[in-house]
């Protein structure tokens, strides 16, 4: 048997270590597995997927874009509502943004999965933070050298005017920007084949797995959903994040993944 390997965001900004915008304990831990993991599976491993939160220094959900009525900065995990937007409580840096902003928030809130959080600045295109973990990166390069084609990689979160934790499309997909809409390409790679299984790890596990797997799980057959392994020791939760994180669990086992644990996934390989 042999399996593809999904990496959701294993970057450093989101790795507990020094440096880190976004630290997630635990993560460190879990890509250095996840490095061990792509080490020991060999050619066991026939595909790898890799997505990357990608970001300007501006944008929606980054402290950056806002400020309070008051015009004082606004603290990182700070939930804004479109309420809020109306009654001046915050306010885009940008007042020529507030209508768009309020529209965005209003569509956001109608959609029923998240509320906008303010968020460190974090995965900035070109800086360090946005680089893949390092032990990860070698494993990378030596799966591509031995297999000579590349992992398929993802950027998701370039649009500054929507949420994209989801890799596979934006909260709020924005008409004239096909990069915010459903990535049919990343569904079809990532469907377990019928001899194989996907392996999923990466961080964190509350959010931007969460919600990738969510749309991926909804797109595959019930066969599909029961060839997911999440690998729960190569991935962690935002801090006081840890109950969406443990709903994402299980909801993604009732529809028939297993959360295991790498070695464990690595054994079914034979």
């Amino acid at each position: 048997m042999t399996a593809s390997l999904l990496l959701i965001d294993p970057q450093n900004d989101f790795c507990d270590i020094a440096g880190a915008a976004l630290p997630v304990a635990g993560a460190d831990a879990d890509l250095r597995r996840v490095a061990e993991l792509m080490r020991l599976a060999g050619d066991r491993l026939d595909d790898v997927i890799v997505t990357l939160d990608s970001h300007a220094s501006v944008g929606i959900e980054r402290v950056t874009f806002w400020s309070t009525g008051a015009g004082e900065p606004v603290e990182p995990f700070t939930q804004i509502t479109a309420a809020d937007v109306r009654a001046a409580r915050f306010q885009p840096r940008d007042a020529t943004r507030t209508t768009a902003v309020i529209g965005y928030l209003d569509a956001l809130e109608r959609g029923g999965r998240y509320r906008l959080v303010v968020w460190p600045v974090h995965c900035v295109v070109g800086t360090w933070g946005h680089n893949i973990h390092e032990r990860v990166s070698a494993q990378i390069v030596r799966w591509e050298n031995e297999q000579q084609r590349p992992v398929f990689r993802v950027l998701k979160g370039m649009n500054s005017m929507t949420e994209q934790y989801s890799a596979v499309q934006a909260e709020v997909p924005i008409a004239d920007d096909p990069a915010t809409r459903r990535n049919h390409a990343l569904i079809e790679r990532a469907r377990p084949a019928a001899d194989g299984l996907l392996l999923v790890a990466g961080e964190a596990s509350s959010h931007c797995v969460a919600a990738t797997l969510e749309h991926l799980l909804a797109e595959f057959t019930p066969a599909e959903c029961a060839r997911v392994r999440l690998l729960r020791d190569c991935m962690s939760p935002v801090r006081s994040f840890e109950s969406q994180a443990a709903a994402f669990f299980e909801t993604a086992q009732g529809q028939g993944a297993r959360a295991v644990a790498a070695l464990a996934a690595l054994a079914e390989l034979g």
